[in-house]
């Protein structure tokens, strides 16, 4: 997407982008929340009613993170608000809540040409192009990053006004006002919130405002210990007992429900269905034909549903994929297929002369697999465009659904709905397209629900990625240090992942014409976390990209997951043919990474960690996510035992450093999340391709883990004064290998392929 400065300029003044420090802003400059009835508005995050009760905006998507809680509890900290009257509401999509950092982080997807020039120069582009284009998206965990200093300083100045407010009324300075719990005091005076929020809004916060000396932390708890929560989550009364309200429990007055049926693969055109054979169903309100999809609206989604299977639709396919074409491809390219250098450190490429150990690692496409299958409502009348919808890129998803109607983009009102489990799923958009289209055929309310079989078969899976790992040793002395790596070499094929996502979110592409445009280029962030978090004398990354006929997206872990996978399962290889204990051999190659050293270390600790002897069934892996002061650290050790019907995980024992933790309860339960994710990647099932289709129709085809296949956890976190970083993906990213490896260790078998047994033992 080119975007003009000119376009920046405007857009950014149109869309409120430049809401940035809203209180240096002429009082006249509309905010982008509305006040209810006995509200006053705060700025672009939060309200303070009458009653007391302070209501957060949160600009990102809940989806079981926890950032309903996270972002909320920031402001309630700073504010100096009592936890038991704080709400929350879903932000406006606005230039105000930019996502800064993801922006940059993407510059490649948005603006390849300009990406790179300088840190200055992106950083600025990443500001205007985040703030002109409403870009809010949520993803790559970069929601603290992106929100916490903002909801700190909009806090801040709100408590200021307050404090201004309850000292003019008792002839003091405000600045010897204290604000806690809900009350400003001074000495034995005391004024609520409530009382004082209406007169306070009138005031001017001073510039900067004040901020608490301290940030928000938790203190690490030890893992056995299993405290109340400080803070606990404000999500989950509602989610307990059902009132909790997802896109499928929108109701609108003549809503009709609507299911679907797509073709088998991307590209799929409809050639034909039985429309005769919808007359007998009760309750139909209407057939939707487009190129590519048929979909049916009755009174209820089962009448619809019902009369979709009757008409049997038809579809063509041109050139249908399969997993042994796949693999085929995958393994042509990996040792002849052109590549390109994506990091090099150190001596770099001039330092590999041999490869003493060269080993093969594939991982096939890992499916999300949201438990809430795609799920829209929309209402069409007089050219606008009501839309009730999960997205993770919510700006996205409004313009996809204006451009496939024919409408301005403005006169799209989007409602964002929390989703319940995404993985990255709901970064793409084709639902918010489907039922803009059926809202306009039909001409009345209609929610839309894709079919469990269309949710897996339409899913774009992250991209399977083959790769070989060669390593240079360095020659063993007599103090045991043999095995030593000189150089490191890692060549990968798999698509241009990221490109050919961005293609499809900021091009608003089809899959198959972003796979088109992106063929043959290489793709830096589809090879994330590739370079290991070792200090090793040379790497050398390549990237050979490949065209494998089948869309490809994010998936919880992404990148990370196949590169970490290999790169662990390497090391442990090299330590075992070298005769080196796993624990050790990692930490003679961390360097200066202490706080990777401290997690290795704990990890070891909780699990009773034995070295890894032969048959002892305990594996480790450790993994670095991020770059900077911001990247987040975990290592795990995975204990594998030989029982009944095979080998079964019965201890996973992690310790992490996210740097500062805000709420120890939330980042406690992204890392068990992303432990029971990552033992599905490692021990579910390959999804085999025949024909465009999944063999198996269903999610039970995937394997995926239930209760009783969930073990034991330990998990610790490091205390750290390092900036918050996000733990959701670590667990789904360290637990692959730490199980390979512990499996190694109780069967002597090495298993290089993901998912492990997709090839039997």
């Amino acid at each position: 997407m080119q975007v003009s400065r000119r376009g920046l300029l405007a857009g950014a003044a149109a869309g409120g982008g430049l809401v940035v420090a809203w209180w240096l802003m002429p009082r006249s400059y509309r905010t982008p929340l509305e006040a209810a009835r006995g509200e006053q508005v705060f700025g672009a995050w939060l309200k303070i009613a009458n009653d007391g009760v302070v209501t957060v905006a949160v600009p990102q998507i809940e989806m079981g993170q926890g950032i309903t809680t996270l972002l909320p509890q920031i402001v309630a900290y700073e504010l100096g608000a009592d936890w038991r009257q704080v709400a929350v509401e879903p932000a406006p999509i606005s230039g105000a809540y930019a996502n800064i950092p993801l922006a940059r982080k993407w510059m490649a997807l948005w603006d390849p040409i300009a990406a790179g020039l300088s840190d200055n120069a992106d950083a600025l582009m990443a500001t205007r192009f985040a703030q002109s284009q409403r870009f809010n998206a949520t993803a790559a965990g970069t929601a603290l990053e992106a929100y916490e200093q903002p909801c700190r300083e909009a806090a801040a100045a709100a408590r200021a006004m307050l404090a201004q407010e309850a000292a003019s009324r008792w002839g003091v300075a405000w600045e010897e006002c204290q604000v806690e719990n809900g009350f400003v005091t001074f000495n034995d005076q005391r004024a609520s919130f409530g009382e004082l929020a209406q007169a306070a809004a009138n005031y001017t916060p001073p510039d900067p405002a004040p901020l608490r000396p301290e940030p928000p932390r938790e203190t690490p708890l030890s893992a056995d210990v299993d405290a109340a929560p400080a803070f606990p989550r404000i999500d989950l009364p509602s989610k307990v007992d059902g009132s909790y309200r997802f896109a499928g429990d929108v109701r609108l007055p003549g809503m009709v429900f609507a299911s679907i049926r797509h073709g088998p693969a991307d590209g799929s055109e409809l050639t034909g269905f039985d429309r005769e054979a919808a007359a007998g169903f009760r309750g139909l309100a209407g057939i939707v034909e487009s190129k590519r999809w048929l979909a049916v609206a009755a009174d209820t989604w089962w009448s619809a549903d019902s009369a979709l299977a009757a008409m049997k639709p038809r579809f063509a396919t041109a050139n249908p994929v399969n997993s042994n074409e796949i693999a085929a491809r995958l393994d042509t390219v990996l040792t002849g297929g052109e590549a390109f250098a994506i990091a090099e450190t150190g001596f770099g490429r001039e330092a590999l002369r041999r490869v003493d150990i060269g080993r093969r690692y594939e991982v096939e496409p890992a499916y999300a697999a949201p438990v809430e299958s795609a799920c829209a409502a929309a209402r069409y009348e007089d050219g606008r465009l009501d839309l009730w919808i999960a997205s993770q890129a919510p700006e996205q998803a409004r313009i996809a659904a204006a451009r496939a109607i024919g409408i301005s983009t403005e006169d799209v009102a989007l409602y964002p709905m929390p989703a319940g489990g995404s993985f990255d799923a709901r970064l793409e958009h084709d639902h918010a397209i489907e039922i803009a289209l059926i809202a306009r055929e039909l001409g009345r309310p209609v929610q839309l629900t894709w079919p469990r079989r269309d949710a897996l078969i339409r899913s774009r899976p992250r991209a399977p990625v083959w790769m070989l790992l060669g390593a240079q040793i360095a020659k063993g002395d007599a103090d045991g240090t043999g095995g030593a790596i000189d150089a490191l070499r890692i060549r990968i094929a798999t698509p241009p992942a990221m490109l050919e996502f961005g293609q499809r979110l900021f091009g608003n592409l089809t899959s198959m014409a972003a796979i088109r445009e992106t063929a043959g280029k290489p793709d830096p962030l589809a090879c994330e976390g590739a370079v290991p978090p070792y200090q090793l004398p040379a790497v050398l990354v390549e990237h050979v990209p490949v065209e494998i006929g089948l869309p490809v997206g994010r998936v919880r872990g992404n990148a990370y997951g196949p590169t970490t996978f290999a790169i662990e399962s390497f090391i442990d290889e090299i330590a075992a043919k070298n005769g080196r204990e796993p624990l050790s051999f990692r930490m003679s190659m961390l360097g200066s990474d202490v706080r990777l050293a401290a997690c290795l270390q704990r990890a070891a600790q909780l699990a009773g960690w034995d070295g890894g002897a032969d048959q002892s069934g305990q594996g480790l892996a450790c993994a670095r996510i991020g770059e900077g002061p911001e990247a987040a650290r975990i290592a795990c050790v995975a204990t594998a035992r030989r029982g009944e019907g095979g080998v079964r995980v019965v201890r996973l024992s992690a310790a992490a450093d996210i740097g500062r933790i805000i709420n120890h309860d939330i980042a406690k339960q992204q890392i068990e999340g992303g432990l029971v994710f990552g033992i599905g990647i490692a021990l579910g099932n390959a999804v085999r391709l025949r024909g465009g289709l999944p063999e198996g129709g269903d999610e039970a085809a995937l394997g995926l883990p239930t209760l009783a296949d969930c073990p034991e956890m330990r998990i610790e976190f490091i205390a750290s004064e390092a900036l918050p970083a996000d733990p959701g993906e670590l667990g789904a990213v360290v637990a692959p290998p730490a199980i390979a490896n512990a499996l190694f260790s109780a069967t002597g078998l090495r298993l290089r392929r993901l998912p492990l047994l997709s090839d039997g033992i």
